[in-house]
C-alpha cells in the first residue's frame, strides 16, 4: 500500500491540462484532488476536494481513466513517499479559482516546463495519457 492514496482530476481545455501550485509541501504542480480519507469513497474524496481547491464550480461527465503509483513529490530530497492516484476525467462547469491550501491555478500545455511537474506525472500519467491518445502531446 502507498504512503499517500489520492484521487485526481484531469482537466482538459483544447491541449491543456488544468494543474495547482499548493501552498505549502511541494513548489511543484499537480492535478487537482487529493488523499482519500476513512471511510469515503474516490468519488466522494474527488466531490470534497474539488469544492475545496477549485471554489464554486460543479463537475460532470466523470470517467475513470487509471490508478498510477510513483514517488510523492516533495522539495526535501531526502523524503521518500509512495503515491497512488485514482485519475478521473471530468468537465467543470464554472469559472475556478485557487482556493484553500491551493496557492494558483495553471493551465499547462505541450510546450511548457515540465520540470515543474511532479514525478508522477512525468514518469507515469502523462506517457499513458499520450499512449492512449488522450493528450496530443509529444513523448515524455
Amino acid at each position: 500500500m502507498a504512503d499517500y492514496n489520492k484521487v485526481g482530476l484531469l482537466v482538459l481545455s483544447g491541449n491543456r491540462i488544468l494543474f495547482c501550485r499548493k501552498k505549502h509541501t511541494t513548489s511543484r504542480l499537480i492535478l487537482p484532488g487529493g488523499c482519500i480519507e476513512p471511510g469515503e469513497s474516490p468519488m466522494d474524496c474527488l466531490a470534497r476536494e474539488i469544492r475545496e481547491e477549485l471554489g464554486d464550480v460543479s463537475l460532470s461527465r466523470v470517467e475513470y481513466v487509471g490508478t498510477y503509483t510513483d514517488r510523492a513529490a516533495t522539495d526535501d530530497p531526502e523524503v521518500f513517499k509512495s503515491l497512488e492516484i485514482q485519475l478521473y476525467r471530468g468537465d467543470l462547469a464554472g469559472e475556478p479559482v485557487a482556493s484553500s491550501e491551493i496557492r494558483e491555478l495553471v493551465w499547462f500545455g505541450p510546450d511548457s516546463d515540465r520540470a515543474e511537474l511532479t514525478p508522477i506525472l512525468v514518469n507515469r500519467i502523462l506517457p499513458d495519457l499520450i499512449v492512449r491518445g488522450l493528450l496530443n502531446w509529444p513523448a515524455v
